[in-house]
């Protein structure tokens, strides 16, 4: 446990950030879970869509990088493309 005032308070910072970027992550990976399990091709691209929107915002709060991010798009395209 931190002794100092300031790294105490940094230590609940992280910790509730930690929370919420598990919380983000979570659902962005069940995001890509739904695109890949679809059977349906028009379903597969629907959910493609969600998916890249909660990707993205995931990305702009900086729980993943950007790139990352992109590559999971990316991926998650391709894998529809194949479907359909």
């Amino acid at each position: 446990m931190p002794n100092l005032k300031s790294s105490r308070k940094r230590l609940r910072a992280s910790l509730k950030a930690r929370d919420r970027n598990r919380g983000l992550r979570s659902r962005m990976r069940g995001a890509i879970k739904k695109v890949r399990q679809a059977t349906d091709p028009e379903a597969a691209a629907q959910a493609l869509q969600a998916a890249a929107s909660i990707i993205d915002r995931t990305a702009h709060k900086g729980v993943v990088h950007r790139n990352t991010a992109a590559r999971y798009k990316s991926r998650l395209a391709a894998a529809v493309k194949a479907k359909g």
